[in-house]
């Protein structure tokens, strides 16, 4: 009898502290439950600070950007019509698309390349006043002809007008195709260089892999 009382009383005790510390682990755990939520609070808090922080932090930078390329226009803008042989066309504008992207500045000028396109013997007759301008968009600064005959024989009739020695840019089945400064009493001195800087762009492997793409040979490659 003394036996079984015994293990009943150990039994009892132990079930008694089984009992505590299940009690216990639940206390601590309730505790720990509620103290989470603050601190998941104050995170969530200073992600949010911190995003508003970096978003005005890059704002003020693109705005920062924005002010530094006004302020070194300084001229204004610089319209610098450029007009090319139809084959020329689209390499062409896709350069002037990332030119004007760029917003390039020549000579404190923001200069905004525009692109028509027209047979040579129209801009010929422009050229040569016997045409009028609008018939191609207007007085080109620059000119693209299929040809570097049309430079030779503008340099034989009007040879005020040549600007440039007609760089090629790229050739084809019928030719190479040179890029010409005009020059004259209605151009201007930022009108002829922003056009010098206009063809060096075009010589930039990125804008030479556009000529590639119209099936054209590139002036690099066609120079060695």
């Amino acid at each position: 009898m003394g036996r079984r009382h015994r293990a009943r009383h150990r039994t009892g005790r132990h079930y008694a502290t089984m009992t505590s510390v299940t009690g216990t682990h639940r206390a601590v755990g309730k505790r720990r439950g509620i103290a989470a939520w603050p601190i998941v609070c104050v995170v969530l808090v200073a992600f949010l600070v911190a995003g508003w922080f970096g978003w005005h932090w890059a704002d003020g930078v693109l705005e920062s950007r924005a002010a530094a390329q006004a302020a070194d226009c300084k001229q204004g803008d610089l319209p610098l019509r450029v007009t090319v042989d139809p084959a020329l066309e689209e390499p062409v504008m896709a350069a002037a698309s990332r030119w004007n992207e760029e917003r390039t500045v020549v000579r404190e000028h923001c200069v905004r390349v525009v692109v028509h396109t027209a047979s040579p013997d129209d801009v010929y007759a422009v050229l040569t006043d016997d045409a009028d301008p609008t018939t191609i968009g207007g007085s080109p600064a620059a000119w693209l002809p299929d040809s570097t005959e049309w430079v030779e024989k503008l340099a034989r009739d009007r040879p005020e007008l040549v600007g440039s020695s007609g760089l090629s840019l790229a050739s084809g089945p019928d030719g190479d195709y040179p890029f010409l400064v005009i020059a004259g009493d209605d151009a201007t001195g930022a009108q002829q260089h922003a056009a010098q800087s206009f063809q060096k762009y075009l010589l930039q492997p990125e804008q030479q892999a556009q000529f590639r793409k119209a099936g054209l040979t590139p002036a690099h490659a066609s120079n060695g």
